[in-house]
Parts: C-alpha cells; structure tokens; sequence
C-alpha cells in the first residue's frame, strides 16, 4: 500500500470512529425534533428519551436540557408513577435543570425549570430540608423573572410559593424564619400570592394548571365565588399538558368541597 493509500484509510477510519461535531450537534437535533412531536403528542416518557438521547449527542444542548427537565417533572407527577421512580424523576429534573443553567446562565427557561424541580424535590424531604429548598425555589423563579418578567410559569412559582409560605399557621412561619434560615418567608403575603397567580393566568390564560392553582389561592382568601369560576374553567378547557385530566379532576374534587 502507498504512502498515500494509507493515509487515506486512516483518514477514512477516524471520520468512521469520530463523527463531526456537526454530525452529533445534528443527531441532537433530529431528537429534539423528536422530542417535542412526542411532547405535543403528551407521550411524555417517550419525550423524555429523545430529549435524554440529544443530551447524549450534545451534553450541552441548552434546550435538551430544559425540555428532559420539563418531561422528568410532568413523568414524576403522573399518578401512574411509583413513589421511588418519582423522586428519582425529580432529582434527574434537577440535575438536567442545574445543567441547563450553567450553559445559558443569562435565560429564563433554565431557572424557571430549576425552580419548578427544586419545588417537586422538596416535597419528599423533610420540614428543616424543605425550607431549604423553599428558599431556593423562590430565588430561581425570581432569577427566571429577571430575564423574563412575563414568564408565566415563573410567575406560578411565585404565587403557589407565597401561598405556600402563608398556608403555613404563624408558629411554624416563625421557627422558619428565625431558627431555620428561611428569612425571606417574612416576605410572603397573600396580596403577593394572588398577584403573581393572575399574572400567570393573564400570560397563559389556556394552561389549565395556572386556572386550578389561581382557584385554590382565591378559596384561601375567602373569594368563593372567584375560586369557582376558577375550577369551572378548568373544565371546560381543553386538555393541552400531559397531566391536564389529573388537574381537571382536583378542580372537580374542589368545587365540591366549596
């Protein structure tokens, strides 16, 4: 074999073992397609996988991450969903969150993503943890406002965090500020809850989950009738997200308890 020969079929094996970055960044992207067909088609486990396998192909595909994020949170929250498998779906959300936001630290979709996880997470801690994590839930949405302050799913965080913290009776709010370090509970107030939450409404007024929330906060602050048209709604919307008939079925199971 020539000199020239050889080098040729070195050449044409390392292109074979060693694709271009600009091969992977396109896999990548053929499964991000993917992802979001399945998405749309709420298919959310299969979602998951393409968005996962373009985090293989490109681990910094800022949108693979947010969406894997997204797609972790709404599997954990399926009623269908194991107890463990749910807070390891969590914890992966999280992570691909925490990802996201130091490839693009400057945009709102990985900290609002990093907000909503954190908030999932601190569901299966307990109390001392979860002040923890209140306190960087709320951080994290603020964040995600500072670059978007009409970002709908942001401004839900906000509002379901303040009611939250207000839904809390006094003595706990008091040992979390003063001896748990969630100083900025003191913040919390219903005026706030209520504000963000038809805030979210106004940006996304077809996302059913800001319609449910928005009715519960309205029943906490005694407007009845506010709450109802709320959970009302929240029926006759048409289902969008994966877990629209779970939330349409908490709406059911509220109006009743009005």
């Amino acid at each position: 074999m020539s000199i020239r020969s050889a080098v040729l079929a070195v050449a044409i094996c390392a292109a074979t073992v060693l694709p271009s970055s600009a091969a992977l960044a396109q896999t990548a992207s053929e499964h991000i397609a993917a992802g979001d067909r399945e998405h749309a088609a709420m298919n959310v486990a299969s979602a998951l996988k393409h968005y996962e396998a373009a985090m293989a192909a490109d681990p910094k595909s800022y949108e693979a991450l947010w969406k894997a994020s997204r797609e972790a949170v709404d599997l954990g929250e399926s009623p269908n969903t194991a107890k463990d498998r749910r807070t390891e779906l969590y914890k992966s959300a999280e992570l691909y969150a925490r990802r996201a936001v130091e490839v693009k630290p400057n945009d709102a979709e990985g900290h609002f993503h990093l907000a909503r996880s954190l908030g999932r997470t601190a569901l299966t801690l307990g109390t001392r943890d979860r002040i923890k994590y209140a306190t960087d839930v709320r951080a994290q949405a603020l964040e995600a406002l500072k670059y978007d302050p009409k970002h709908a799913g942001a401004l839900h965080v906000m509002g379901v965090w303040n009611a939250e913290v207000m839904r809390l009776n006094g003595f706990s709010r008091m040992m979390a500020k003063n001896f748990l370090g969630g100083q900025v509970f003191g913040s919390a107030s219903w005026k706030n809850a209520v504000r963000y939450m038809e805030e979210s409404v106004a940006a996304e007024p077809q996302r059913i989950t800001h319609r449910l929330d928005m009715g519960k906060i309205y029943r906490d602050v005694g407007d009845k009738a506010k709450a109802r048209e709320q959970f009302e709604l929240v029926a006759r919307l048409p289902a969008t997200d994966a877990n629209d008939s779970m939330y349409k079925r908490e709406a059911e199971r509220q109006l009743k308890s009005l």
